[in-house]
């Protein structure tokens, strides 16, 4: 109990943060979802536009994919105490030239040890992107995203690194049709395992 209030209160003044306030453009809105219990931990990058505007973690095209990959349907994804998801930045960043800007790092520096460590019922890590990959699976700097998504087997039971679902990752998706057919099937057996 003490450990499920102290995570509470973690989660509140998570909620509460405005460390960045002044460099988003947009306005801090933190977008998570953690609770003790939780098995599968989402590693991601950091909530886009529409996800800043509802509140709701994934309520996006990438979420529909995201879904898909793990084969559950929203009342699973959405169950804190099966699915924590936590991005590297909880705040939208705004957006640069290229799409959406970095998570802030001060968002992990300050928040997220504090929340995996209260987190110990967590055994499969999906790790999506590269500010994930870095933190949470410290490849070589030299390594593509596609390389270490390629290397998946060397990284579980424990972790799994994945490409971003959004659509725009469709092209990538389409050069590497060995995800769909020999990772997805592993991630939605595995997380099957864990949220039943």
């Amino acid at each position: 109990m003490a450990r499920e209030q102290s995570l509470a209160n973690l989660l509140r003044d998570v909620r509460a943060c405005r460390i960045c306030e002044a460099c988003l453009k947009d306005g801090v809105r933190p977008v998570l979802q953690a609770h003790q219990d939780a098995r599968v931990l989402i590693a991601g990058q950091a909530p886009g536009r529409r996800v800043h505007e509802s509140g709701v973690p994934f309520d996006d095209p990438s979420g529909e994919r995201l879904r898909a990959w793990m084969g559950v349907d929203k009342p699973t994804f959405y169950d804190e105490a099966k699915i924590a998801i936590l991005p590297m930045g909880f705040c939208y960043p705004g957006t640069g030239e290229s799409g959406d800007l970095p998570p802030r790092p001060e968002c992990a520096e300050a928040w997220r040890d504090a929340l995996l460590n209260r987190m110990p019922a967590v055994k499969l890590t999906l790790v999506i992107g590269q500010y994930a990959m870095k933190w949470h699976l410290a490849p070589p700097r030299s390594e593509s995203l596609t390389n270490i998504v390629r290397a998946w087997k060397d990284y579980r039971p424990a972790c799994l690194p994945l490409p971003h679902p959004s659509p725009r990752n469709n092209r990538w998706l389409k050069t590497n049709p060995w995800f769909e057919s020999d990772v997805i099937p592993y991630v939605r057996r595995r997380v099957r395992q864990l949220v039943r």
